[in-house]
């Protein structure tokens, strides 16, 4: 397992920024995915706090596998005020620098009630202007499969990448959200796979209609057979952890718990020992 590379989001193990390095730290990983420290967005943290965050990870050999934005996400729809994400955008260009990394989550945005054309026109038109700004700062957005137009759909991923047509817009494919989106995980990312430069692992099952989230390989996502279509096609990026088993930070429920983080890290450690000898790596 010495070359695949482990993070997770760290507000999952803990809200202060000690607590996210000691999780990662226990499970002898050198990389953390950035949402929130002490509950604020990293795009709302002040410019000091930012310097001190870097700071703290150099001196505890962490680095940044990216950050995860509200671009484009389940709260903003595309017939929202679009000068959000242009701000916010330029604000995490800015902290990246700082932070030592290139990746930003984005999402492609809810309809707003529009009919499906003209929201895949404007999300399209959107995420050509948001690559463009990305590319002149030397950032590359990751588009995740969840909220938006180009969420749950390989067709429009594709055709969202051909219509951007930009080397700063790339995909975020996350194992466990096919199971509260309906669909199965494998084949979408079998369609998508050439275009994945970032993977969150997650795993979870439908009970009585709502979604359970389990420690990887415990659930219905398939992940195992996820990370085999990653690994076959030469897959080298970042395998981050975002568990939800005890915190889902999209509605607000639940609390972070450093063990369950460090569980579903070693979940994920145990499946990829199992795949990754039979890879091309």
């Amino acid at each position: 397992m010495s070359d695949v590379r482990f993070a997770g989001l760290g507000d999952e193990a803990a809200p202060d920024l000690p607590g996210q390095l000691a999780a990662v730290a226990e499970l002898g990983w050198n990389r953390l995915e950035l949402r929130t420290i002490d509950g604020t967005p990293i795009a709302r943290l002040a410019a000091d706090d930012v310097r001190r965050t870097a700071d703290r990870l150099r001196a505890s050999g962490v680095a940044v596998a990216g950050v995860a934005s509200k671009i484009g996400d389940w709260s903003r729809p595309v017939t929202g005020d679009f000068s959000l994400d242009t701000r916010e955008l330029e604000t995490l260009a800015d902290r990246c620098d700082v932070l030592g990394t290139r990746l930003v989550r984005i999402m492609s945005y809810p309809s707003g009630g529009l009919d499906e054309p003209e929201w895949g026109r404007r999300a399209r038109a959107r995420l050509r202007e948001l690559a463009a700004r990305a590319a002149d700062r030397g950032l590359v957005l990751a588009h995740e499969n969840c909220a938006g137009w180009a969420g749950d759909r390989a067709d429009r991923m594709l055709d969202l990448l051909a219509a951007v047509d930009s080397p700063a817009l790339r995909l975020l494919f996350d194992t466990g959200n096919g199971v509260p989106h309906g669909y199965p995980a494998p084949p979408l990312l079998r369609a998508i796979v050439p275009y994945v430069a970032h993977v969150h692992v997650k795993d979870a099952i439908r009970t009585g209609g709502d979604t359970v989230y389990v420690p990887p390989g415990e659930g219905d996502a398939r992940v195992a057979e996820c990370l085999r279509v990653l690994f076959d096609h030469g897959y080298d990026g970042v395998l981050s952890i975002e568990p939800h088993v005890n915190l889902r930070p999209h509605t607000g429920t639940g609390r972070a718990e450093p063990a369950t983080f460090v569980q579903c890290g070693r979940a994920l450690e145990r499946l990829v020992a199992a795949i990754a000898p039979k890879a091309p790596r």
